[in-house]
């Protein structure tokens, strides 16, 4: 959420944010925030002013009884009571101006920054930087979900009479492995001097609405019947909702986290062949990091935070990709954002694995997050950037790793997690 200051002060550099997201549906929001601000200022003007005139008079009660003069004390006090009247009516015109103001104010997007590429969708995404050779074998490489079915590893048709589509067991050593990844992801991050965090599962709706937009929210989470509960989407949400309305210490930042969790999407329409298997499903674990610091910290952070998700894939031998979120690509509440990307040896492509993201102080303005200064208050910054999601991770290691006899060598960094195996072998 932007500050109310600066759109009343750059509607112009707002709309122009707007436009460069696509969303020409939200212009109207800025104008109606200006009007509705101009209103609301005027009522708090005429608030402060009945609640001087009220002090004013109350006063004169007291030394007008004093003086025996009560018809005109009581006269005043008529007044008085007018005055309170007119002052609560004022005061709940002042509620229902705001709550209009903050209904606009959470649907307009944060400010993007200079650097990101302007483009309506995905396609337009830039690619920044390639690390590693990919290498596409002189053999073939199945299908991932075959991979892993030849080692007894899954079993997506008990998962659908259970739970339905976009479900899955995984067993045996390809679970042991999924577990090898996030465990190796951890103690990858710990290293890297974040702490590590286990948070809860389930977060209230201000929580929801403090870290994501409406579109977000709808499209994404599943709500607990009959409670103000939503299971998270990904720790991120828990993490971030962990500092809601808490005033922090300057000594205390930056908070460097890396939390675990599992995630639950509903991952809305219909996906191709390739999203069949493991790669897009409603239920899966992620190693997440977090950090929440000082504003001028935030983009030195970022390049940190999505060179640390490098370097773990490549420590897995896995050839990976940054791309660079255009414009139309922006959650509403980011300012940048960088993809990471795995290559697939199989479809000889890269996909998706991980998403690093600055929102400045977009989540801390609607959760209250501020940081304790010498002059005041102000907001934090707050980041998030996956370390590895491991039925993704799982397709890029399987398919990078899958040998010409069917076996799975087993990277050096994960073996200690497999029990010193070094291969997996039907």
């Amino acid at each position: 959420m932007l500050d109310i200051k600066f759109v009343r002060e750059n509607p112009a550099l707002v709309k122009e944010n707007i436009k460069k997201k696509f969303q020409a549906h939200k212009l109207h929001l800025v104008d109606e925030v200006i009007e509705l601000d101009t209103k609301n200022r005027t009522t708090k003007l005429k608030g402060d002013e009945l609640r001087s005139s009220r002090n004013s008079l109350s006063s004169e009660i007291g030394i007008l009884m004093k003086n025996g003069k009560k018809d005109e004390a009581e006269a005043i006090k008529k007044q008085v009571n007018d005055i309170n009247l007119e002052l609560a009516e004022n005061e709940k015109l002042e509620a229902s101006l705001a709550l209009e103001i903050k209904e606009r104010m959470m649907k307009i997007p944060n400010m993007i920054h200079s650097s990101v590429p302007i483009g309506e969708d995905d396609s337009k995404n830039v690619e920044v930087e390639k690390f590693g050779e990919p290498i596409v074998p002189d053999y073939e490489i199945p299908y991932h979900a075959d991979i892993m079915d030849k080692f007894s590893g899954i079993d997506l048709d008990s998962a659908r009479r259970v739970a339905g589509n976009g479900f899955y067991y995984l067993m045996g050593d390809i679970a042991r492995l999924h577990s090898a990844v996030i465990s190796y992801a951890r103690d990858f991050m710990i290293n890297k001097g974040f702490t590590y965090c286990v948070p809860p599962f389930m977060i209230r709706s201000q929580v929801v609405t403090g870290v994501m937009s409406f579109e977000e929210m709808d499209a994404m989470m599943y709500k607990i019947e009959g409670e103000d509960l939503y299971l998270i989407g990904t720790s991120e949400h828990s993490m971030i909702g962990k500092f809601k309305d808490q005033i922090l210490q300057k000594s205390s930042l930056p908070y460097t986290m890396t939390s675990y969790s599992p995630c639950f999407r509903k991952e809305k329409g219909a996906h191709g062949i390739e999203e069949r298997g493991i790669y897009r499903i409603h239920q899966f674990e992620k190693q997440e990091m977090v950090v929440v610091c000082e504003p001028e910290e935030s983009y030195e952070w970022y390049n940190k935070m999505w060179s640390y998700t490098v370097e773990l894939f490549r420590s897995l031998d896995i050839p990976v990709r940054t791309l660079e979120c255009c414009s139309g690509d922006l959650a509403d509440l980011k300012a940048k954002s960088v993809d990471v990307e795995a290559w697939s040896p199989r479809q000889q492509k890269y996909f998706e694995v991980g998403s690093c993201s600055n929102l400045t102080d977009a989540q801390s303005r609607r959760l209250g997050i501020r940081i304790k200064g010498e002059n005041g208050n102000y907001y934090a910054h707050t980041l998030n950037n996956t370390v590895v999601a491991p039925p993704r991770m799982l397709i890029a290691l399987l398919e990078n790793n899958y040998n010409e006899d069917g076996s799975i060598s087993i990277p050096k960094a994960l073996q200690p997690y497999m029990g010193g195996k070094e291969k997996l072998e039907k």
